[in-house]
């Protein structure tokens, strides 16, 4: 991530990757400005400066689009949450597709080219098929949720403007990125958050869970920043990356991870959730592609990320 400083907006630049990405970007010695909806909760806690607005005001961001003159743009924000696209798929299309068109509109009406990385989703993919236990890039898009529906015609619009009206757009489908930030509405977090808790005697010591027979693909978030920066260094326009640690692990096998680094003793306590049934239970990709455009590796063990998550909340807590 060296060369000549670059340019950066960051739309989504409060939440919990976009944190981390301007963390990445400014250690590299560029410039970042941030775009996110107003109120976020996390505003405050950064140095660079912030648009707030919502990204489906296309002259609002035409004009930030002026000012900021970006040379590099990291488009992040989106509705983010899967298990909650069920109960309100409007808002997940709207975040996802609708605000994404908006973004692309005032790309070109602004005149300007930067390149742009939109963040996609391994979700997208859905359930492997029959025979199939790695997907690659060309595999059947079979999105199980609003959510990762909302993200598919988000990728696909991406692909389609880069034909007309001609923009400059790279596409990447992280699978699941964990690390010290995220909100508890995500597994990890929320464990490491109930194993701190029970540590500080402020929660039972016990860890509740979902259905944990599901293998997830999980990466550190700072390597996965890393590796967005590098495609927008190295990607080919047009062209889509699956980015990961291209292994999976058992959901109960993590939790059981976690729960030998607590600090006191903790069990598990599992309970299907019938309103998750439409959830991915496998993911898996392909890094193969990435790996030879960047030569991106993970540094992240798996027990160290998990380690940092968990004196992160107690921290936190």
């Amino acid at each position: 991530m060296g060369g000549d400083p670059v340019r950066c907006l960051i739309t989504g630049a409060t939440g919990f990757v976009g944190g981390h990405l301007a963390d990445a970007l400014t250690s590299a010695g560029h410039s970042v400005v941030g775009l996110a909806r107003a109120g976020g909760p996390r505003d405050a806690t950064f140095a660079f400066p912030l648009y707030s607005f919502d990204l489906c005001e296309t002259a609002a961001t035409e004009r930030a689009l002026r000012e900021v003159r970006p040379e590099w743009l990291f488009h992040l924000a989106g509705f983010a949450h899967p298990g909650q696209s069920f109960r309100d798929p409007d808002a997940a299309w709207a975040g996802n597709l609708t605000a994404t068109r908006s973004l692309y509109d005032a790309v070109h009406r602004s005149g300007l080219r930067p390149r742009i990385l939109y963040v996609s989703s391994g979700l997208v993919y859905g359930d492997a098929g029959p025979g199939e236990h790695i997907v690659a890039e060309d595999a059947p898009l079979r999105p199980a949720s609003p959510y990762a529906a909302s993200k598919a015609a988000a990728d696909l619009l991406s692909y389609q403007q880069t034909h007309s009206p001609g923009l400059d757009i790279v596409r990447v489908r992280p699978f699941n990125q964990i690390g010290p930030g995220q909100l508890p509405d995500y597994a990890v977090a929320n464990f490491a958050r109930q194993i701190a808790a029970a540590e500080l005697s402020k929660g039972p010591p016990v860890v509740a869970t979902g259905d944990l027979n599901g293998r997830r693909d999980f990466t550190d978030v700072r390597d996965m920043v890393r590796a967005y920066v590098l495609l927008l260094e190295a990607g080919e326009t047009g062209e889509v990356y699956n980015a990961g640690s291209g292994r999976t692990y058992l959901m109960r096998d993590l939790v059981q991870q976690m729960v030998a680094l607590a600090r006191v003793p903790v069990t598990v306590d599992e309970k299907l959730d019938p309103t998750r049934a439409g959830d991915t239970a496998i993911a898996r990709g392909d890094t193969r592609k990435l790996r030879a455009v960047t030569r991106w590796q993970p540094g992240h063990s798996l027990e160290q990320t998990l380690t940092d998550v968990l004196d992160d909340w107690r921290g936190r807590l």
